[in-house]
């Protein structure tokens, strides 16, 4: 229910699984210290904030040791366009997932930023026509 409504009342909350607001409340904090839930967030439209398009890049190494894994890695860390990074199995090291406002915007963070990424080799973009789906809520057995 909280992966639906971050904002729901413990009281609410407490009602709709059963149990008394001490008891819910004492659990939710219980998965907070144990890392169950990682945090609370707003979730924010890409396109009224003006980061309309979503491009993933697909990046592979020269290399693979550790220093230019962890090279890499805090580089991309820093670039808040680069909203996710992933390291990948199959034909390329990392996947990246950015929101850009446009083309133009795009050519200047593959200029400026992704060509200068430490021990890139190749960089293949594919810019997303329409999102499908998209979800917050992760698969939990109850």
């Amino acid at each position: 229910m909280l992966q639906t409504d971050g904002r729901i009342t413990n009281a609410e909350l407490a009602t709709r699984i059963g149990l008394s607001p001490a008891a819910c409340h004492k659990r939710l904090r219980r998965l907070e210290s144990v890392g169950a839930i990682k945090g609370y967030a707003a979730l924010i439209n890409p396109k009224v904030s003006g980061y309309g398009q979503t491009v993933f890049v697909q990046i592979t190494l020269e290399r693979q040791d550790n220093a230019d894994l962890e090279a890499f890695e805090r580089a991309v860390s820093a670039h808040p366009q680069i909203i996710q990074c992933h390291l990948m199995t199959g034909g390329y090291d990392y996947l990246l997932h950015l929101l850009v406002r446009d083309a133009e915007d795009y050519e200047q963070i593959h200029r400026g930023v992704l060509t200068r990424l430490p021990a890139v080799a190749r960089i293949n973009s594919s810019f997303a026509i329409r999102e499908i789906r998209r979800t917050t809520v992760m698969p939990i057995d109850a």
